[in-house]
Order: structure tokens, then sequence, then C-alpha cells
């Protein structure tokens, strides 16, 4: 899981000027620059510092990434047995989850390098599949697919897809397993547990 965040982040994390909202693989290249140029100029980010490294993330990703359909997606049919109540829960505990986790995968970045491959949409296109690859020498490259869908604020994420992985469909196992065994609280109890330990962890 955590490579499979890993290569997330390195090929998208931060949010690009507003006049490169229009086309949503002008975002995603904008957004590796940035986020990638600030990494390697802080020695800070690249020794660990939790705190400063969350401060990025929650600055540059979260409000360019969908939560709720990300959670819907991860929860399945599950979804809709939970209470508003609970479904707002499951958010915020699952966007928690993707920071700190996020947040680690930032400390390790070197050097790697992103190619984007060219964009297939129409004009009139609402959602969108933008394709690029992570490379590092030495390995074998890392394909990234961001499912995107144009929203009334811009472009946001609502799924990513590492080596053909999905990130919602790796978590909707997990999240379903759960719930059969402890019930949508149960759910959020472990994702909450996990949110603690991580802080600790990183305290």
């Amino acid at each position: 899981m955590l490579r499979l965040l890993l290569a997330c982040l390195f090929a998208f994390a931060a949010i690009a000027p507003a006049s490169a909202q229009d086309m949503p693989d002008v975002l995603v290249k904008s957004v590796t620059q940035e986020v990638l140029a600030i990494v390697r100029a802080d020695k800070e980010i690249q020794s660990g510092n939790t705190k400063k490294t969350i401060a990025l993330v929650e600055e540059k990703v979260l409000p360019h990434f969908n939560f709720t359909r990300m959670t819907a997606l991860a929860m399945g049919p599950n979804w809709r047995k939970a209470t508003p109540e609970q479904q707002k829960q499951l958010v915020d505990q699952f966007r928690t989850l993707l920071v700190r986790t996020y947040s680690s995968a930032l400390t390790q970045y070197r050097n790697q390098n992103i190619d984007f491959k060219p964009l297939r949409m129409q004009p009139a296109d609402t959602e969108a599949m933008v394709r690029s690859e992570v490379k590092q020498s030495g390995a074998e490259a890392i394909g990234i697919d961001y499912a995107m869908e144009k929203t009334a604020s811009g472009w946001k994420v609502y799924d990513v897809s590492v080596a053909g992985v999905s990130l919602v469909t790796t978590y909707r196992d997990t999240f379903a397993s759960e719930i059969r065994n402890a019930g949508v609280d149960g759910l959020i109890k472990t994702l909450s547990d996990k949110n603690r330990q991580l802080e600790t962890k990183s305290s």
C-alpha cells in the first residue's frame, strides 16, 4: 500500500494556478513541477519533518481531491448502509489516513522523473483519465493513471491507479472485510485507531 501511495504522490501532489485548471493534464503537470521543486529545496521535508510535510500535503493536495467520492467508491454498496453522520466520519478518517500516508511517502522522494502521456478527451467531457509514468534509474517505470472529474471548483481526482491497481479498489476489499466483522462503526473505529497510531509514531 505504501508503494502505491508513494508513486501516487510523486506524480500528483499540489495544485496549479487557476488558469491551468481548464485541462486536467496541464493541472497535473503543473502540480508535479511545483511540489517536487518544494521537496528538492526543503531539507527538513527530506529529513522527515512530519509536521512540515503534513502542512504541505494539506495545503497543496487536499482541496483538489474529492474525498467524499473516493470514500463512497472505497465503501462500495456499504456506503448506502451508513448514516449521514457515519459517512461524514468515514470521509474524515479516510482523508486523515491518506494525508498521513502521503506525508510519509513524500519524505522518500529521491529525484524520480515523471513522463506524461497525451490526453485523450473531448472538449465537452466532464471526466478524464490522465496517464503518466514515474521513472527512476535502475528500476522499472511505474504507470500512474488519475481518474478526474470536472466540478464547479475545477478538476478533482477521485481515484488513482498505480501499475493497474486502483487505490479505491484496494481499500474496498479492506473496508468490506471490516464491515462484515464489525459493521460500519467498527470500520470507523479501525480507521480512527490507525490514525492515532500514525500520529503517535510521527510525533
